[in-house]
């Protein structure tokens, strides 16, 4: 994914979010992706190097302590700041119109995704349809047998996804990865997904 920030814009967003305080690398990096909605999170890798840059002119001064490393602006970086802050009005319109650009682009690409599963969720309906007809013109016992076997296979599909998803839910909760967008598609699809397959059950 492309940076979002255009050249020098993210070096002066660095410096405004020091502005109420000093922070850990860690927490810019989530602040900054707080700020976008989860649409958008940088990397360690392009964070760092600006905040190394801030500290070589001056603007930053870095405090060690132990594993943590803390950031906080200097008398100059404050200057630089306040001699910006037109300059800072125009980024967070830029920013303001990336999150309502790519917010628009997830929402698009969720329904896609839904519209997918629907017409697969139908697809295997059907096709489970097709199939109950079959057993239930056999022996009584054998249909029942044969719905045991599949709800068994179906039991395990459902465990195996629950595992899945919350091994993915759960490393990506380590990093604060778990967007109110992650959220909401998880909440839509298991949704459909119970509809759809209530729609094949009877009784």
């Amino acid at each position: 994914m492309p940076s979002v920030f255009a050249h020098g814009q993210l070096r002066l967003y660095l410096l405004a979010l020091l502005e109420t305080g000093p922070r850990h690398g860690y927490e810019l990096i989530t602040a900054l992706s707080d700020r976008f909605g989860g649409t958008y999170r940088p990397s360690a890798g392009t964070v760092y190097p600006r905040l190394a840059r801030l500290e070589e002119e001056g603007l930053v001064a870095r405090t060690d302590d132990g594993r943590k490393t803390t950031y906080r602006l200097t008398d100059a970086g404050r200057r630089e700041l306040d001699e910006r802050r037109a300059d800072l009005a125009a980024v967070e319109a830029d920013i303001a119109a990336t999150v309502r650009e790519r917010a628009g682009q997830v929402r698009e690409d969720v329904r896609e995704a839904m519209s997918r599963l629907r017409d697969e969720l139908a697809g295997a309906a059907e096709r489970a349809r097709v199939s109950a007809t079959h057993v239930e013109t056999g022996p009584t016992h054998d249909a029942r047998a044969a719905s045991h076997s599949r709800r068994m296979d179906a039991d395990a599909m459902v465990r195996r996804f629950s595992d899945e998803l919350r091994a993915d839910l759960r490393r990506a909760d380590v990093v604060g990865e778990v967007t109110e967008l992650t959220v909401t598609t998880v909440r839509t699809v298991l949704a459909s997904a119970l509809s759809a397959v209530r729609g094949t059950l009877r009784g």
